[in-house]
């Protein structure tokens, strides 16, 4: 008894030390997408910026497939020691649980800190007609199942908010889910597919090869002020941006999280690092670790209700 007794007090201030000393080697960060899409430009420079912030390597591991569940489930099943860390956008673990059974508890992942919100549009070829909202509801009225649209996977943000459109307002729009949002905006371009919710096509958009049609933000795009919200035009709730995070598999110390947090709160702050961000479309949020949660929370609820009532299931 003696003997366990001295191996317990010895192995609690070893663990704090850990804590204390972390990170104390290489960071490995997982996007649970192919590279190239929003997860990659908004974790990229966090990576970087954690990397000097800390003295120790933030590496980027792009574990794409299943909607973003087979990198995530790689980080739920690592060691809780603030080594293997999530970098995802939020319905990783706020929409897919709710389309699909998940190896891992979504709500058990702990909070780090928010990375970013990236303002999106739905856009469309420029082949096919179209140039405004109006003009493109109008066609897929007219045109039932002939329009199609790329997401970044099955139950992925980019899937949910065109599914929430096609509800709302009462349109046939085929989905084609892909490895990411690269490879979506990669058929979108020749027009294998027509239509895709994201903003990581800005150069197309000016170089007129694509239409946005609107912002799914509160507030219009600082770059497109003539392009109106979804709210403006008539589905007020609809505007909720593609957020995006930090997270620590199930069981990592709580103090790991509250560091890691204090350093991404400073960070946010700096003109480099806002200036990185915009330049990719998205804002950026400070957070704690329990609003984060609390957001996360609500964010889960209100994707769970938008599900059950335009009835969205994996194809």
């Amino acid at each position: 008894m003696a003997g366990a007794a001295a191996v317990t007090s010895f192995s609690i201030p070893r663990a704090t030390a850990q804590v204390a000393n972390w990170p104390e080697r290489p960071v490995r960060c997982i996007i649970p997408y192919a590279p190239g899409g929003g997860s990659d430009l908004i974790g990229r420079p966090w990576a970087e910026a954690l990397s000097q912030t800390f003295g120790q390597q933030f590496v980027v591991e792009n574990r794409g497939g299943a909607g973003g569940m087979i990198g995530t489930e790689a980080v739920a099943k690592a060691p809780p020691d603030g080594y293997t860390l999530l970098a995802t956008p939020g319905a990783t673990l706020t929409v897919l649980p709710h389309l699909r059974k998940a190896p891992y508890d979504a709500t058990k992942f702990v909070p780090c800190g928010r990375t970013g919100d990236f303002v999106t549009g739905f856009s469309i070829n420029a082949q096919v007609g179209p140039k405004t909202f109006a003009e493109m509801l109008d066609y897929a009225k007219k045109n039932p199942g002939k329009l199609s649209y790329g997401s970044a996977g099955l139950a992925t943000a980019t899937h949910l908010r065109l599914e929430m459109l096609k509800f709302k307002a009462g349109i046939d729009i085929l989905h084609v889910p892909y490895r990411g949002s690269a490879d979506a905006l990669n058929d979108l371009l020749p027009n294998n597919v027509q239509m895709m919710n994201e903003i990581n096509n800005i150069p197309h958009v000016k170089a007129g090869k694509l239409h946005l049609l609107n912002i799914n933000d509160t507030q219009r795009h600082w770059d497109f002020p003539d392009i109106p919200t979804l709210t403006e035009l008539g589905y007020p709730d609809s505007d909720v941006p593609i957020w995006y995070s930090i997270q620590g598999p199930p069981g990592m110390p709580q103090e790991i999280a509250e560091k890691l947090n204090a350093a991404m709160v400073k960070l946010a702050q700096t003109d480099d690092m806002k200036s990185k961000l915009r330049a990719v479309s998205a804002s950026l949020p400070v957070q704690s670790t329990k609003q984060i949660a609390e957001f996360f929370a609500a964010d889960s609820q209100r994707n769970a209700d938008l599900i059950k009532a335009a009835k969205v299931k994996l194809e």
